[in-house]
């Protein structure tokens, strides 16, 4: 098994991919720490994840909160004794998030809040614990809106993951000599709730999304999970500060 006794602490684990790498990381043999702040969504992860066969516990999480932080790290050294990979998959994309002139500076606030500090404060909790094992694999879920500009802005989610890219490259120099491999997946626009919510009320931003992509329809949750997988296993014991492009192709469609 891929991931066989590593434990995984997986952020914003309730639900979209993150839920969807919960239940593969355990079919891989990974043990799961659902990070969730919604109680309910987190518990029912677990179920899942459990009926499956697969092991996991939950603990209830504001990832923007410094002493929530702690206590995700605490709870997965408590439960399992030792920590293997961060996945930093909780973020947020509200309606309210347009271009610089016309968002307020609450939504600017409350983006930066838990897409950037939320994982700060992870890596802050998670690398001494990791760097104690001697090994482990902090996986930073970004998008493809931090290589490329958008003509429908969304400009705080846009800065927010370009500012994990740059967080990436510091921590893959920082910590690489003690074992700790840091790396960023960029999807392109994927089959969550977050953004089908969002495109089922505007038939025509959903229609130009997947007239620029040249496969022609969004991606699956598990497509991204695949590469946290690789990026959570030893086969990416040599990769270290990429930033991996998953996205059908459409950041590189020029027309």
């Amino acid at each position: 098994m891929r991931l066989k006794d590593k434990v995984a602490i997986i952020t914003g684990g309730g639900g979209g991919m993150g839920r969807v790498a919960a239940q593969l990381f355990a079919t891989a043999g990974a043990k799961i720490v659902v990070a969730e702040f919604s109680d309910a969504a987190g518990a029912e992860t677990v179920d899942l994840v459990r009926q499956a066969g697969g092991e996991a516990t939950f603990v209830k999480v504001d990832v923007s909160r410094e002493a929530d932080a702690k206590a995700m790290v605490d709870h997965a050294l408590a439960t399992y004794g030792r920590l293997d990979v961060l996945y930093n998959n909780a973020g947020i994309m509200p309606e309210a998030d347009h271009s610089v002139i016309d968002t307020d500076v609450d939504t600017w606030d409350k983006v930066m809040a838990v897409n950037v500090r939320g994982v700060f404060l992870g890596c802050k909790y998670a690398i001494p614990a990791m760097a104690a094992g001697g090994s482990g694999s902090i996986i930073n879920i970004a998008s493809f809106v931090a290589l490329l500009g958008c003509s429908v802005p969304q400009d705080a989610y846009t800065a927010s993951k370009g500012a994990l890219l740059a967080l990436t490259r510091s921590l893959a120099v920082q910590f690489g000599p003690k074992g700790i491999r840091t790396n960023a997946i960029c999807p392109g626009p994927v089959e969550t709730p977050l953004l089908m919510d969002w495109l089922v009320k505007d038939e025509a931003a959903k229609q130009l999304r997947l007239a620029r992509n040249p496969t022609g329809r969004f991606g699956k949750p598990e497509e991204i999970v695949y590469m946290a997988m690789y990026l959570a296993s030893d086969e990416s014991r040599w990769t270290n500060g990429a930033q991996l492009v998953v996205d059908g192709g459409i950041s590189v469609n020029y027309f």
